[in-house]
């Protein structure tokens, strides 16, 4: 065993017993590199990653390459998903060092002293081959420019110091000006990249961009661009089904896998992340809410259920991952061969054959994958027959019995909060209560394992957390809770919102120039502290800070957030101007500065009134407003919400608000609704 047997991660104990003398990132192993003088080779990847699992058996498993590994460097092995904040820094570094694209697995090479990178790559294989050196070879090669090139090192380090700080330099404009015609602009620039055949954006690999879609959809309901709105629908609407219709979405057990590896969602890279299908499942409720199709429910639904059955833990966290392969190969669990759908289905094959391509040539690896067939149109395919979905359950339960893919049992803040969102949206908009019920237990879990002398920690394992918590669990988690606000009130979960939204305030802002940084004031010192706007595969968390406390500065009038989060704006302006794309989740924050949504707040001792208020409400601002049902018996409760009292002698009294400015309370569902139609 290396020194990595007791740690949490699941990523770093599949490396426990490799050869390597592997170290986690920690003072151990950054004393003795400063020690010995040796280099550092950082490895960053993640339990469901296959080319880390190709490089752990090419070369780490293999006892000559770890021999000169252990011999030249001091080896650390982070799981990228417990510290992103390790992984957003030399992830940027690598794009400085080779002006690639970087990825997983990452392969720093860094400084003993002050641990700056001075050269890296990705994936590296154990012989040279497709323009890639041998890992053997770039060991000793980097080693020896280490030892016999002290003074170009230290000149190349300094370069990189600088560009790493440029990255998180202030460069807002001349203006303080707010365009709200950036929305526009970057739903325009989406719809250059639109897929017209296949919907999504770009060709191959292609990914499902939520943050993209969901601003698409935000715009559309927000009728920005004019007529072109139905333009910025019909993209999501295209897109969602064609996903759905694809390999990409699990026709047999729910949820969507990381990527489609060709341009016409096919074949996926097989792997299941929590982080997708939380904000997918929260897309596709919504698209159901506006076209009540019948397919965007059954889509929603079955991937709820997928979370709820293979994800959620006994203890009500949610689980990271499923890896890609099982015994050896990348999407062995879930392919098929003719005979063994024959076996399994009986009489039913002919119409289930028919309706997900196994009447068509094999298309993976000389098996089927299963899909439905692309409708010109892009419209969803009719429901399932009876005989299809009986053959749908007995090839999930035959599939049950093969090995299962790897699972990632580790709890992520931020990516439960993910979940949680997702599950309370389609919980409230399905009106399938055991949805919200287990995105409440997710957030028990995490007040109860993750919550911390009033701090919060970023993952656990088996009941036990640690690492101080990240921007993106605090300001994913505030969201979150506010969506699970509307769909059932309870006071401590409002409690808990404001005292994330404070410490946020408190440990994350740059009160210089605006926004948040990645990590705490407290945290673990680093060579960059970051600080980033853009969107990647998850919404930036500054993005997702700023539209949380413009909602939670709506709901209880606290101008403290309302002012941190127009201060995001400011700073990332200048980034959002230059490429308005890239911003999607903050486009969204500044929709919600530049144009309130309507906010409804119900107070009233019958739930079933409240109910039928808030349907109400929602059918008049179903993708951009909210609307919170609060029994009398709540409180005592924060801010402005302490005025929404009940009138004597009514069932339900109604606030409507839109940002600062509120109407007089309203007591019957008559005016109600009149103040609903003149709100729009």
């Amino acid at each position: 065993m290396n020194k990595l047997n007791d740690q949490t991660s699941p990523y770093l104990l599949q490396h426990a017993d490799n050869p390597v003398a592997w170290y986690p990132w920690g003072p151990e192993a950054l004393e003795r590199a400063h020690r010995e003088d040796k280099p550092i080779l950082l490895s960053i990847g993640y339990s469901a990653c296959h080319w880390c699992h190709v490089m752990a058996h090419e070369s780490f498993e293999d006892a000559d390459t770890a021999a000169l590994m252990n011999e030249l460097y001091v080896n650390i092995k982070v799981d990228r998903e417990e510290r992103p904040d390790l992984d957003k820094i030399y992830q940027t570094a690598h794009h400085l060092l080779t002006r690639k694209q970087g990825g997983w697995p990452l392969t720093m090479f860094l400084a003993a002293d002050d641990h700056i990178p001075f050269f890296g790559g990705t994936y590296f294989p154990r012989e040279a081959r497709h323009g890639l050196p041998g890992f053997k070879d770039v060991l000793v090669r980097v080693a020896a420019a280490y030892r016999e090139h002290d003074g170009e090192i230290h000149e190349y380090k300094a370069e990189m110091s600088k560009a790493l700080a440029q990255t998180i330099a202030d460069d807002t404009p001349p203006t303080t000006e707010f365009n709200p015609q950036l929305i526009a602009q970057a739903c325009t620039q989406f719809g250059e990249s639109f897929d017209e055949e296949q919907g999504g954006f770009g060709g191959a690999p292609k990914f499902p961009h939520p943050s993209g879609l969901e601003l698409l959809l935000v715009a559309h309901a927000g009728g920005i661009g004019g007529s072109e709105s139905d333009n910025w629908f019909r993209m999501v609407d295209r897109t969602l089904a064609a996903m759905a219709r694809g390999g990409i979405y699990d026709h047999l057990g729910g949820g969507f896998c990381r990527y489609s590896v060709d341009a016409s969602w096919t074949i996926p890279h097989f792997e299941k992340m929590l982080y997708d299908n939380g904000p997918l499942l929260s897309l596709y409720a919504q698209a159901w809410a506006v076209t009540q199709a019948p397919f965007y429910r059954s889509v929603a639904a079955a991937t709820a259920d997928w979370g709820l059955r293979e994800m959620q833990s006994p203890q009500g966290g949610f689980y990271s991952s499923l890896d890609a392969d099982s015994e050896g190969e990348e999407g062995r669990f879930y392919v098929w061969s003719l005979d063994e759908v024959r076996e399994v289905v009986g009489e039913d094959y002919g119409a289930f054959a028919a309706r997900y391509g196994l009447d068509g040539p094999p298309n993976f690896e000389g098996r089927w994958h299963l899909r439905l067939p692309a409708l010109a149109t892009g419209e969803s395919p009719p429901a399932a027959a009876a005989p299809i979905e009986r053959a749908q359950r007995l090839l999930l339960e035959c599939r049950e019995q093969r090995t299962r893919p790897g699972l990632d049992d580790k709890i992520l803040a931020a990516w439960n909060a993910l979940m949680i969102k997702g599950l309370a949206t389609a919980g409230r908009l399905l009106q399938r209560d055991e949805y919200v019920q287990a995105a409440a237990r997710s957030v028990a879990y995490l007040k109860s394992v993750h919550w911390r002398d009033e701090r919060l920690l970023a993952t656990s394992k088996d009941g036990v957390a640690h690492l101080n918590a990240y921007l993106d669990d605090y300001a994913y988690l505030i969201d979150a809770l506010l969506a699970l606000l509307q769909s059932r009130w309870d006071d401590g979960d409002l409690a808990f919102a404001l005292a994330l939204a404070d410490v946020l305030l408190e440990q994350f802002e740059d009160t210089e120039h605006g926004g948040f940084f990645f990590t705490s004031s407290d945290h673990e010192k680093l060579i960059q502290r970051s600080k980033t706007f853009t969107d990647d595969a998850m919404a930036s968390g500054n993005a997702v800070a700023a539209l949380a406390l413009f909602k939670l500065a709506h709901l209880v009038g606290e101008t403290r957030y309302h002012a941190a989060a127009e201060r995001t704006l400011h700073a990332a302006l200048g980034s959002m101007t230059r490429w308005p794309s890239a911003h999607a989740a903050m486009m969204r924050a500044l929709l919600e500065y530049a144009d309130p949504p309507l906010v409804v707040v119900l107070r009233g001792s019958d739930a079933l009134a409240m109910q039928r208020w808030c349907e109400r409400a929602r059918r008049g601002a179903l993708i951009r407003g909210s609307c919170y049902a609060i029994a009398t018996d709540a409180g005592p409760l924060p801010g402005i919400l302490d005025d929404r009292v009940i009138h004597d002698g009514v069932a339900v009294t109604a606030y409507l608000c839109r940002g600062h400015a509120c109407s007089a309370p309203v007591t019957t569902l008559e005016e109600f609704e009149e103040l609903l139609t003149v709100a729009g």
